[in-house]
C-alpha cells in the first residue's frame, strides 16, 4: 500500500507540474541558485522541498552505482556535499506525510539535485545504521546528531529552505567511509 501512494504522490506532482505551469528555471542550467523562500500556489504556501516537481524524495541507496562521495561545501545558496540543509522530507511510509528536518549533502545527482542522508537528535547508540557526528550549528540547542546511512534522498536545489551549516571535513570523512564501506561508493572524503 505504501509503495502505490508514493506512486500516486509522484503522479500529482507531475499532474500539478502541468496544471501549474509558469515556472521559471535560473539563468544557469548548469547549476542553478537554490530558491530559499516558499513557493506559493492559488491558495496555499507549499514547504520547498514538496512542491511539485521539486519534491524531495526517499531513494533506494542499493539502486546508486556511481556515487562519488567529495567535500565541497561552498555557502553560496545552493546545497553541496558537507553541509547540512533543511529541507520538508517525506516520511518512511512515504503517504503524503512528513516533516522540515535537517539532512547532511552527500553528493551530486545532477545539476538540480542533490543526494543527502537525514540527520536526527534521537539517540541511536549501537545502531548500524546511524553514524554519531556529535552537535553543531545545525541544532540551536546543541544536541548530539546522528546520521542515518541507510535512508538516502534525493533534494531538489529549489527543495532547500535553508543551509544550516557545513560539517567539519573530518566528520565528513566519516560519513562518507561508512557510506563506501555500506554501499561500494567512491570516498573522497
Amino acid at each position: 500500500m505504501a509503495k502505490s501512494n508514493g506512486i500516486v504522490s509522484a503522479l500529482l506532482d507531475i499532474l500539478l507540474a502541468v496544471v501549474r505551469p509558469g515556472r521559471t528555471q535560473e539563468s544557469n542550467p548548469q547549476r542553478p541558485r537554490a530558491h530559499l523562500r516558499k513557493e506559493t500556489t492559488t491558495d496555499a504556501v507549499v514547504d520547498p522541498g514538496r512542491a511539485a516537481g521539486t519534491a524531495t524524495m526517499s531513494i533506494d541507496p542499493d539502486g546508486i552505482r556511481d556515487l562519488r562521495l567529495a567535500y565541497a561545501p561552498d555557502r553560496d545558496g545552493a546545497p553541496d556535499a558537507g553541509e547540512v540543509i533543511w529541507t520538508w522530507v517525506p516520511y518512511e511510509e512515504n503517504d503524503g506525510r512528513g516533516k522540515d528536518r535537517p539532512v547532511l549533502v552527500i553528493g551530486r545527482q545532477s545539476a538540480e539535485r542533490v543526494y543527502a542522508v537525514r540527520m536526527t537528535s534521537r539517540a541511536h547508540d549501537g545502531d548500524r545504521d546511524f553514524l554519531s557526528i556529535g552537535s553543531g550549528a545545525w541544532d540551536s540547542q546543541g544536541r548530539e546528531s546522528w546520521v542515518d546511512i541507510e535512508q538516502l534522498y534525493s533534494v531538489h536545489e529549489q527543495g532547500l529552505r535553508r543551509e544550516a551549516a557545513v560539517l567539519d571535513r573530518p566528520r565528513y570523512g566519516r560519513v562518507a567511509q561508512a557510506l563506501s564501506r555500506r554501499y561500494g561508493w567512491s570516498a573522497a572524503g
